[in-house]
C-alpha cells in the first residue's frame, strides 16, 4: 500500500498513525529517539521531554539514499537536543553542525562473542570446509570490496573465505565465484560465536569509500572477543584504537592483506600478551558503561528543557522520562 502513496500522502497517514498512538496510550512528552533524518517529517510535530539524534552512519552516502535525507537531517540537527555519533569518525564530521555531539562507538555482549573461544558444535554448512578458514559475518552490499575478497582467494586457493550475511542491494552476479569462496547466507545473531568458532582468522573487507568513510564496525570488537585475530582495511575507526594498539592487522591491497593473514595465522600459534591486551581493551566499554553515559546526557537535556516551560506546561522530569518512541524508520546496522 505504501509503494501507492505519495511522499506527502505518506507522510500524513504516518502522523496520523502516530497521532492515535499517543491518543491511545496517552504519551506526553516522550524522548523522541530518531535513528535516522527520514523520520523527521511524520514527527517534527510532536512535543517532547528530550530530543536525541544518535547518527549511527552516513546514511547520505549510502546506496539509494533519500534526496532528501541530508535536507532532513539539518532540519533535526535544528530540533535535537543531543547528537550522539557511532563512532569517532562520524563525531569528527558532525562536531561543528551542533552544540552538544557525543561519540558513543557500538559496545557488545563480550560474554556472547566469548563463546567462540571454546569449541562450540559446528554449523552443518560450515562443517565440511578446509582450514584454514578466514570468515566475515555482516551486511554484503556496497560497502564490502568484492575485488579484494576475490583477490585473496585467487592469490591463495588453500585458504577457504567464509562469507555469512545477506546480500543486499546488490546483484548477487557481481559476487565473485571460485571453490574456496562459501557464501552461506544470513545467520541469526545467537548463532555468530558457532560461525566465528570456526574461523582461523576474522576479516573486515570494507571498501575505501564514501559509503564507507566514517563507520565503526561492531564486528571488530566482536570478533576480538571470540579470541580471533583480525584483518581489517584501513578503516579509520578500526586503525584507531584497534590498529594502532597491535590488536588488529590493517592492511588494503591483495599482497597485503595475503601477507597479514599469514602474520595472523602465525600469531594465532605462538604464545602473545595479544589476548590479554585484547580483554584490557575490551573491558573499558560494554553496554552497561555507555548507557550510563548516556543517560546521563538526556537527563541533564530533560531537566534544561523543562527549566524553560513554566510549571503549568511541563510535569517533572521523572514523571516524563519513562515514556519514550524510537522514531526508528530505515535503521542500518556493521
Amino acid at each position: 500500500m505504501a509503494e501507492s502513496l505519495s511522499d506527502e500522502e505518506y507522510t500524513l497517514s504516518l502522523q496520523q498513525l502516530l497521532n492515535t498512538l499517543f491518543a491511545e496510550a496517552q504519551i506526553q512528552q516522550p524522548i523522541l529517539w530518531y535513528y535516522t533524518p527520514m523520520a523527521v517529517p511524520f514527527t517534527h510535530h510532536l512535543s517532547a521531554s528530550a530530543v536525541v539524534y544518535d547518527c549511527m552512519d552516513e546514511l547520505s552516502a549510502f546506496k539509494g539514499a533519500h534526496p532528501q535525507l541530508q535536507a532532513w537531517e539539518a532540519r533535526l540537527f535544528e530540533l535535537a537536543d543531543l547528537v550522539f555519533t557511532g563512532g569517532h569518525s562520524l563525531y569528527e564530521a558532525k562536531q561543528h553542525q551542533h552544540s552538544s555531539v557525543h561519540a558513543f562507538p557500538s559496545s557488545i555482549d563480550a560474554a556472547h562473542f566469548a563463546q567462540a573461544r571454546q569449541p562450540l558444535p559446528e554449523p552443518p554448512d560450515q562443517a565440511d570446509i578446509p582450514h584454514p578458514r578466514m570468515g566475515f559475518y555482516g551486511v554484503i552490499d556496497e560497502r564490502l570490496d568484492l575485488e579484494l575478497l576475490d583477490g585473496i582467494a585467487q592469490a591463495r586457493p588453500d585458504w577457504h573465505l567464509v562469507m555469512v550475511g545477506p546480500v543486499v542491494k546488490i546483484d548477487e552476479a557481481s559476487l565473485p565465484q571460485r571453490p574456496n569462496i562459501h557464501y552461506l547466507g544470513g545467520k541469526s545473531y545467537q548463532e555468530l560465536p558457532h560461525y566465528l568458532a570456526g574461523w582461523d582468522v576474522a576479516l573486515l573487507l570494507f571498501a575505501r569509500n564514501e559509503s564507507t568513510r566514517f563507520i565503526s564496525p561492531t564486528k571488530t570488537p566482536e570478533y576480538l572477543a571470540g579470541g580471533k585475530p583480525v584483518v581489517s582495511t584501513s578503516i579509520r575507526d578500526v586503525v584507531r584504537p584497534y590498529g594502532d594498539e597491535n590488536l588488529v592487522h590493517i592492511a588494503d591491497t591483495v599482497p597485503e592483506f595475503v601477507e597479514a593473514i599469514a602474520a595472523a595465522l602465525a600469531q594465532s600459534q605462538a604464545p602473545s600478551d595479544w589476548l590479554d591486551r585484547v580483554d584490557a581493551r575490551l573491558a573499558q566499554t560494554s553496554w552497561d558503561l555507555t548507557w550510563q553515559a548516556m543517560n546521563d546526557r538526556i537527563e541533564e537535556a530533560i531537566a534544561a528543557n523543562a527549566r524553560k516551560t513554566t510549571p503549568a506546561e511541563t510535569t517533572s522530569a521523572k514523571t516524563k522520562y519513562p515514556t519514550a518512541i524510537a522514531a526508528n524508520i530505515d535503521q542500518v546496522a556493521i
